[in-house]
């Protein structure tokens, strides 16, 4: 099914007012049966994206990282059970997983005297157990689980995609006698930029 620039542009524009939430996705889905859910969350995605690149900036202030800090503190001092970042996020539009890594930089600050890698923080977002502390572990689990466009979770649901893309593109050049360099083939010639397959034969 063909979308046509009027009916993505209505997409788009009811995305404007709800967060990026799996539960968004189903008010997505109820508002626009006739489209399928993986166009839906494409469409969901892509937008979002484009908001997140235009407001990022904002959300990384050092008076911005401290009050999202201190209402984090104050948050689960009240109670530590409830998804008091995944709020957090929602209410200032900003993806839950990428509050999840401020607040975990800035906890960690408190916890060691040099500013943590990326690798370390990268290894405890993709394992939350990893954290510290039981209650921020949960918290970061939750904005995680319930982020549908950054984050760990995502991020290895678009490579099992790819991946299955890359097998049946492999599939098809092999079913139609083609000719091909993958990857490996390609890196092992020296190829600075390696493409998934190039065709060793030009065809129209």
């Amino acid at each position: 099914m063909i979308l046509t620039k009027a009916q993505y542009e209505e997409i788009a524009q009811f995305l404007v007012a709800v967060p990026p939430t799996r539960q968004s996705l189903r008010k997505l889905k109820q508002r626009f049966p006739s489209q399928s859910q993986s166009t839906l969350l494409s469409i969901f995605s892509q937008e979002y994206q484009k908001h997140i690149k235009r407001t990022h900036a904002k959300h990384h202030t050092v008076e911005a990282i401290e009050t999202y800090y201190q209402r984090y503190l104050s948050g689960v001092v009240k109670d530590g059970t409830a998804p008091v970042l995944l709020e957090l996020a929602n209410e200032v539009d900003y993806a839950p997983s990428l509050m999840a890594r401020i607040i975990l930089e800035r906890f960690l600050q408190d916890q060691e005297e040099s500013p943590p890698s990326k690798s370390v923080i990268n290894s405890m977002l993709r394992d939350p157990s990893q954290i510290p502390d039981g209650v921020l572990a949960n918290q970061v689990y939750q904005c995680i689980v319930n982020d549908c466009c950054y984050g760990p979770l995502v991020g290895c649901i678009k490579h099992a995609i790819g991946h299955e893309h890359e097998v049946l593109l492999r599939d098809l050049l092999l079913e139609r006698n083609l000719s091909f360099l993958d990857e490996d083939q390609l890196r092992a010639k020296g190829y600075d930029k390696t493409p998934d397959f190039i065709l060793e034969v030009p065809v129209i």
